[in-house]
């Protein structure tokens, strides 16, 4: 299995090639322009299968609000905003994304979802949260993110630095199947072309690995198996305590 598995990833890699070249040589930044679009179509669809996941997770945000205050909240690769629904009432939004092209995506929420006091949209990659000042946040959420980004320990590392003592750290990502699984074949068979399709995204991480060596004081997470395409099935959901 094992070596069915690399030669078939080695064909996908080889297969990849023109898209790796494009890279190379600055064309793919075309399909940056486009990728909001596609996230924001996508996100209709996603939202509806998770809603009920989504509706949880985020039911206690509130909570995490200082007494008499608003709730501050942070969203590390906000995207189109596919989110703000579940936000509560008042609640004051900061959001970054590396892709400037999602602004306009973004602004359409707002408009949807008037009960959030909107602050400001940062361009910044989740490695770095310069913008944003240490303790200054209550919650910060980060959705279908820690797939694409560089280093997911240097994004952990920002998200402990700006959340307050007792701030919390809400997340819902896709990640590497069990080895045992055909899942995890496709995945890493697959993961050469998806890589470019899905603007950096990785289908083989273990990203729960990353969340219990960040030094939270708390780390509510669990495995889930939404019905959503089978490369992107395997999920964690939770959130982890400053």
């Amino acid at each position: 299995m094992a070596l069915l598995m690399n030669a078939l990833t080695l064909f996908f890699n080889l297969l990849s090639v023109p898209l790796q070249l494009m890279e190379f040589l600055g064309i793919y930044g075309v399909y940056k322009r486009f990728f909001p679009f596609l996230m924001f179509k996508m996100s209709a669809a996603y939202n509806k299968k998770m809603h009920e996941y989504k509706k949880e997770l985020f039911g206690n945000l509130a909570e995490f609000a200082e007494r008499g205050s608003a709730l501050r909240l942070l969203e590390v690769g906000c995207g189109s905003g596919a989110n703000f629904q579940f936000y509560p009432r008042g609640c004051k939004v900061v959001c970054t994304d590396p892709n400037p092209h999602f602004h306009k995506y973004l602004q359409k929420s707002l408009v949807a979802n008037e009960h959030l006091t909107f602050e400001k949209f940062v361009v910044a990659e989740g490695e770095n949260l310069s913008a944003v000042e240490d303790g200054s946040v209550d919650v910060v959420v980060c959705t279908l993110v820690l797939c694409t980004v560089k280093s997911p320990p240097r994004v952990l590392a920002e998200v402990r630095r700006v959340l307050r003592p007792g701030g919390a750290f809400y997340f819902m990502e896709h990640v590497v199947s069990d080895p045992s699984t055909w899942i995890y074949f496709f995945q890493h068979v697959l993961q050469p072309l998806w890589y470019y399709f899905g603007d950096g995204c990785e289908l083989t991480r273990a990203t729960w690995k990353h969340l219990e060596a960040a030094g939270f004081s708390e780390l509510k997470l669990r495995h889930i198996q939404p019905r959503l395409s089978f490369l992107i099935r395997p999920h964690i959901i939770g959130y982890a305590v400053k």
